[in-house]
């Protein structure tokens, strides 16, 4: 089997299975394993990923529950490695239709369900180990993906943002251990909106819609949406994301710009979120770990 290395803390041997959710980053990611000289296989869900665009790749198709079913095709197409990237809308347990496989492990993924999705992906990662497997993450396969540290729009923060930059990794830190979300919108000291559930494009809409009612009577212009992954958190599984949609909805929530923590966020589609944040006056920043 051949070997590519992406990181010097781990050999990642090749083909990689790339578990595939929605969103463009799963292609993202099978793009940038290619130009390493590494084969990408994408397991797409069913529901989730996009059926057009996998047709490109080397693929077969799983589904949510059938964890059997998906360690059969993992060995059939030689992936030992393994990577989960992509959206995914969590399934109740009562909408899941179960293979014989996950009935017998069906503990441990009850337990698994238990938490938030960092819980939740961890504990599918664990059962997917114990049978042999690896579960990687964009650091080890992918790591040109990831935002580097540094200002890399035109615009840089102020002052102020730098201050609601702090309160908000504050913020996050403490709520770190309670797995609630990954992201905080800081406006003059003030914090407005901590993501929940609903993921950070709902986080700043809300933000927006505040504005337009006058409960947020700060000037436009200021405060800052702050990313970070959870304190303690596994950093192979559900790493905080920014892309151009992200800047879409920091401009529309009338916010200054965006601090991320360098090295440990995925940068979906860098090039076209840099000039949008350019054209916006937005600044982008990646924080020191």
């Amino acid at each position: 089997m051949a070997a590519g290395t992406t990181s010097a803390a781990l050999q990642v041997s090749s083909p990689v299975g790339i578990v595939a959710g929605g969103g463009a980053m799963p292609f993202a990611v099978a793009e940038s394993l290619a130009a390493h000289g590494i084969t990408p296989v994408l397991f797409p869900l069913r529901g989730a990923c996009d059926p057009q665009r996998v047709e490109k790749y080397r693929h077969r198709w799983i589904s949510v529950g059938q964890l059997g079913r998906a360690m059969r095709l993992f060995r059939e197409e030689g992936c030992r490695d393994l990577i989960f990237i992509g959206t995914l809308v969590r399934p109740s347990l009562s909408e899941i239709r179960f293979d014989f496989t996950t009935l017998r492990l069906l503990g441990n993924v009850i337990r698994a369900f238990r938490g938030g999705d960092d819980h939740l992906l961890s504990g599918v990662g664990r059962i997917l180990e114990q049978d042999g497997f690896r579960m990687v993450g964009i650091k080890d396969v992918a790591p040109d993906l990831l935002m580097p540290e540094g200002c890399i729009s035109r615009a840089w923060p102020s002052d102020a943002s730098k201050a609601d930059t702090d309160r908000g990794r504050a913020v996050l830190t403490a709520l770190g251990p309670f797995d609630i979300g990954q992201a905080v919108v800081v406006i003059d000291g003030h914090v407005v909106a901590v993501e929940d559930i609903e993921g950070t494009d709902a986080l700043l809409a809300r933000v927006a819609r505040l504005r337009e009612e006058g409960r947020i009577r700060a000037a436009t212009g200021r405060g800052v949406l702050v990313k970070a992954p959870k304190s303690g958190q596994d950093l192979r599984f559900d790493l905080p994301t920014i892309g151009p949609r992200t800047i879409e909805g920091v401009a529309a929530a009338g916010l200054a710009g965006i601090a991320v923590i360098a090295g440990n966020t995925i940068a979906a589609e860098p090039q076209a979120m840099i000039a949008l944040a350019d054209a916006k006056y937005l600044f982008v920043i990646g924080l020191p770990a």
